[in-house]
């Protein structure tokens, strides 16, 4: 059965810009005459902090750059060569892949847990006998569900440990937000993630050596940028360079503008409150779908901040007939995050990476998963409409 409708009604994303955020933009555009990086991207970095309960924020242009930003400088601080191993998942954002390879490393993939989404243990084992020379993990909590990182540690007891937190903020571990876990973490601001600066990103580290390294590497490398005490002392160390324009390492211009920190700090304030609705949907839309046994949704609740609502199929005939029935009707559908990444053309290209297909779990995610969005405006016209149209599905 059918009932087309005539426009989206359920998208991956509503308009989550409020008329608060914009009489906040606003009011700071009448009233400063400075938009670069400073005293409002400071002011949001702190009380960024503040709320995931971390020493240091950075701010930064996207959770893209901040992928780049921590990865950068977690080489050089623990001097990883080119070519050492940093172990990834085989569905993540494609920009947790990309910035190893940029930086000279080599991503070593494991399949991930359909509960999760994030590694799975007994792939994690195996790959942790073959290769005994992984030096680092990158973790992503995907979809808000928070990845298992006790276990992990367990299994490679001596690697760094960095978090991609970006479409989960808010998400719990054992009682402790992710983001606060490891060396390192990464959260984006993307416009259809939990909150938005339109575009921007957050580096989070309890590690003040990486703090000040990122913090250069952020601006260009510039030595100003580190703490007042090791610029006084890289002032010393190099007295005939200008210690105004004094580079200590390779950096990017990866900062982000004032003007996104005050949407930023705008938007922190309903965070908390705008993420137990998302929890709240995700059970709902759970109780919903369990019913339907074409599909599995043994997923994580505990901690979760959900990002979207999964659906997996157990065929991919019903995968491919269902969303397109769902699309048909105005509900907006994607894949599950980019699919299984090794089949993705840049990695396909590349002669070093597996073959996609021995990654079991990733290839039904591929071949049988999609998303469709969850958000705070979701409203119960909304749900109604959606349970009836599953209701009208037939298989």
């Amino acid at each position: 059965m059918s009932t087309k409708e005539s426009k989206t009604f359920w998208p991956l994303m509503k308009d989550c810009i409020t008329a608060e955020d914009k009489k906040a933009m606003i009011d700071f555009i009448e009233s400063t005459n400075r938009f670069t990086n400073g005293p409002m991207v400071k002011k949001f970095e702190q009380e960024w902090s503040e709320w995931l309960g971390c020493k240091h924020s950075l701010f930064v242009s996207s959770g893209s750059t901040a992928n780049l930003l921590l990865v950068a400088a977690i080489k050089e601080k623990y001097n990883l060569k080119d070519g050492d191993k940093v172990l990834v998942p085989a569905v993540t954002w494609v920009t947790n892949i990309s910035p190893v390879m940029q930086l000279g490393l080599q991503p070593i993939f494991c399949d991930v847990d359909p509960n999760t989404f994030s590694f799975h243990l007994e792939n994690l084992k195996i790959l942790a006998h073959t290769h005994h020379d992984i030096k680092a993990v990158f973790v992503s909590h995907l979809f808000g569900i928070a990845a298992d990182m006790e276990a992990y540690r367990e299994i490679l007891p001596d690697a760094i440990f960095i978090e991609d937190v970006c479409e989960s903020h808010g998400a719990t571990y054992k009682g402790n937000m992710c983001g606060t876990l490891s060396e390192g973490s990464t959260f984006s601001f993307y416009f259809g993630h939990h909150m938005t600066t339109i575009e921007g990103g957050f580096v989070c580290t309890n590690d003040d050596e990486l703090y000040n390294l990122m913090k250069m590497k952020r601006s260009h490398g510039m030595a100003r940028e580190a703490s007042p005490k090791m610029y006084e002392l890289y002032k010393k160390k190099y007295p005939s360079i200008h210690p105004m324009f004094m580079f200590i390492t390779d950096g990017y211009n990866l900062r982000s503008m004032e003007l996104n920190a005050v949407l930023g700090s705008s938007q922190l304030k309903n965070l908390d409150k705008n993420n137990e609705i998302r929890k709240s949907n995700f059970s709902r839309f759970i109780n919903i779908v369990k019913k339907y046994d074409f599909l599995y949704t043994d997923y994580r609740e505990e901690g979760n901040s959900s990002f979207c609502f999964p659906f997996l199929c157990k065929e991919s005939s019903t995968k491919d007939k269902l969303e397109k029935y769902l699309s048909d009707n105005g509900v907006e559908t994607r894949p599950l995050c980019s699919g299984n990444l090794l089949r993705q053309p840049f990695l396909q290209q590349n002669p070093n990476v597996p073959n996609p297909e021995r990654f079991i779990i990733a290839e039904a995610l591929h071949t049988c998963g999609f998303f469709i969005g969850n958000n705070h405006l979701i409203t119960e016209d909304d749900w109604v409409k959606f349970e009836k149209l599953l209701e009208n599905y037939e298989e």
